[in-house]
């Protein structure tokens, strides 16, 4: 899930080209919640900032509704800069933006 429509379209092909099946893409949290309960993804990608929504926030719905994903939050800033907030998330983990591959998703979630 990201506001950047550019991003979400790179990652896509990205992780389409390491072999990852994407099921869906989302914009907003709304959208995220929607996707995630009808496509039931195993990981889903949450920008900490998606515009005037927080990635934290759309973190906690996916979780409270009972969504089993892997939570995986990414943005271009550092991991040090909101490693509270990712440590009292229901998040798995944290990725950089410009880290992303499908390996590093799998070390995240502790398959590699």
């Amino acid at each position: 899930m990201d506001d950047d429509e550019d991003f979400l379209e790179a990652a896509q092909a990205l992780l389409e080209g390491d072999g990852v099946t994407v099921a869906g893409v989302a914009h907003s949290s709304a959208e995220a919640v929607q996707r995630a309960r009808a496509l039931r993804p195993d990981v889903v990608l949450i920008d900490i900032r998606l515009g005037r929504e927080s990635g934290f926030e759309a973190a906690r719905r996916l979780a409270g509704n009972g969504h089993s994903a892997a939570l995986i939050m990414i943005s271009t800033h550092a991991g040090e800069d909101y490693a509270e907030l990712i440590a009292e998330s229901p998040a798995t983990g944290f990725l950089p933006k410009e880290e992303l591959s499908a390996a590093s998703i799998r070390r995240i979630l502790g398959t590699d």
